[in-house]
């Protein structure tokens, strides 16, 4: 299976150590080379973005790898340049507008229609205020869910692995940093970088 995200870095481990860390392309190549040097330790891939392991396909030569998975994020770059080309129908182009059904009750609906601009300007303003209220929130919480992943991957079976899970979504990172000290260093180190950095 190959990757299709557009995930800037990613993280290997074979068994508890750190392979590699970086653009898919070069931790494509290393998760290469190392399951040719011993293919009986699993390896793992972590999309850094979401905490998620992906999977990749390492066949070939090193260069038919790198070309694969750089051609990939080329695409990806492509994909986005050529979306937002096309032309669109009603709405602003220019702001990229894309329509979708809202639901809402009717004192709502008189509500937004009472408001200057109409319902489309207002909800706009609601949701950026919304996002500039709850940014650190909102960080916060995707910081906790990537690293929950990771962990649930990596961590499952270790000692204070639940402990720790309580203390990651309470956002206790004193209490969360004792709770993993005991696990190996690459799997703690990269927990609390997904958990407590941006």
């Amino acid at each position: 299976m190959t990757h299709s995200t557009s995930s800037s870095s990613y993280t290997s481990f074979q068994n508890h150590r750190r392979l590699a860390s970086g653009p898919l392309h070069v931790v494509a190549l290393a998760v290469k080379l190392a399951s040719e040097r011993d293919s009986t330790k699993p390896i793992l891939i972590f999309d850094d973005s979401t905490g998620r392991s992906i999977d990749i396909d390492t066949r070939g030569s090193d260069d038919e790898v790198l070309a694969r998975y750089a051609r990939t994020l080329a695409s990806e770059e492509g994909e986005t340049e050529v979306a937002l080309e096309v032309p669109r129908g009603r709405g602003r182009p220019k702001l990229g507008v894309v329509p979708r059904e809202v639901t809402l009750l009717p004192r709502h609906w008189e509500w937004l229609a009472a408001q200057p601009g109409g319902p489309s300007v207002v909800l706009r303003k609601l949701v950026e205020e919304a996002r500039r209220a709850h940014a650190e929130r909102d960080k916060a919480r995707a910081n906790q869910e990537r690293a929950y992943h990771f962990m649930s991957a990596m961590a499952g079976d270790m000692p204070g692995f639940e402990e720790a899970t309580r203390a990651l979504f309470a956002n206790d990172a004193a209490t969360f940093a004792e709770l993993i000290a005991a696990w190996p260093a690459d799997v703690r180190d990269h927990a609390t970088r997904l958990a407590f950095t941006s």
